[in-house]
């Protein structure tokens, strides 16, 4: 049987890690006895931990909500979990670095000789892919407040600032009002996805450009998103195929190349080997030019399957190559 104190930490883990636990269940994970479960719920009520009994076939215990914060207790696992996650929260982008840093001292400080040597072990640096724009912060008290109605499927009003190079005729636009559904984060932003009650369609709003307002409006029985995931649903909208799941262009190429040497690079390409040095390439892109060119970056000879318009712009990007080329400056003369 484990000591009185690491089973009073596996019981209040076990407490934390589901709503509802029959204390048969208790005992039989905590291999002790029903008694002796009782006997332990009690000292973590002596702590300050609100566990109530609940009655019934399946009678057991429930870690409850407080009215003050008891002793934080944390096994191993849980302590390497939260210094890696409370290190990796610059890459959020939701502007809580500082107070990461601040509630990772405060942890430390209270946690045994032990978990905090190994905490300090354990350094994390995180570093975010290199991008042409660096991503937008985002206030926590946004992100709070646009969680808040997410939650309790309340109509949210709030002012939306457009895109820099959108005209913008000075007048003020009307607040947006949406039904939220999710607050998501894609490649290091947070957005929120909404049915939007004024376009009577489903739309994703950047957080960083929205200023909610208050108060909230009445509550609404969610709607059924399209694809069920709000994953796939994201990506599709992102790939520019409102919903359909694929890019708005896609064509198919024949490279001179091995398919292993290709695959590597195709992303989400489709790749089907050929020969030995021939393949049959899928890809996709956000506009005819841009596949092209991504096509392109595969240094090798390419037969292009189709479709026309990926030929069309095969075509422009040569011609704006050549064009390049013939206003660069004459390569310097061969050393003698």
């Amino acid at each position: 049987m484990p000591k009185t104190s690491a089973r009073l930490l596996s019981l209040l883990s076990l407490l934390q890690a589901r709503r509802d636990w029959p204390g048969a269940l208790l005992a039989e994970r905590l291999d002790v006895s029903p008694r002796t479960v009782r006997r332990d719920v009690d000292r973590l009520r002596e702590l300050g931990y609100p566990i109530v009994a609940f009655k019934g076939p399946d009678g057991g215990y429930r870690l409850d909500a407080g009215t003050e914060l008891p002793p934080l207790l944390f096994d191993d696992e849980q302590a390497v979990a939260l210094a890696i996650a409370l290190q990796i929260a610059t890459t959020t982008g939701a502007g809580i670095e500082e107070a990461a840093a601040r509630a990772l001292n405060t942890i430390r400080q209270v946690m045994p000789v032990r978990l905090r040597r190994r905490i300090d072990t354990l350094q994390v640096s995180a570093v975010e892919r290199p991008t042409i724009r660096p991503n937008p912060q985002v206030d926590s008290s946004v992100l709070t407040a646009l969680s808040a109605a997410v939650h309790a499927h309340e109509v949210l009003r709030f002012d939306y600032t457009p895109a820099p190079g959108v005209d913008d005729d000075g007048v003020p636009a009307p607040p947006r009002r949406v039904q939220p559904h999710h607050l998501v984060t894609w490649g290091g932003r947070w957005y929120l996805v909404a049915w939007d009650l004024d376009r009577e369609d489903w739309r994703t709003f950047r957080v960083d450009r929205m200023t909610p307002r208050t108060p909230t409006g009445p509550r609404f029985t969610p709607r059924e998103l399209p694809g069920g995931e709000v994953a796939a649903f994201v990506a599709a909208r992102f790939m520019g195929s409102g919903g359909a799941g694929d890019w708005p262009c896609r064509g198919e190429v024949i490279l001179h190349l091995p398919a292993a040497a290709v695959s590597r690079y195709a992303h989400d390409g489709v790749v089907e080997e050929l020969g030995p040095n021939r393949c049959r390439l899928v890809l996709g892109s956000w506009s005819w030019p841009g596949l092209a060119a991504g096509i392109g970056r595969f240094d090798a000879d390419i037969e292009v399957l189709g479709p026309a318009e990926l030929k069309d712009a095969f075509a422009h990007l040569a011609r704006r190559y050549a064009n390049a080329a013939a206003d660069a400056p004459a390569p310097p003369p061969p050393a003698p």
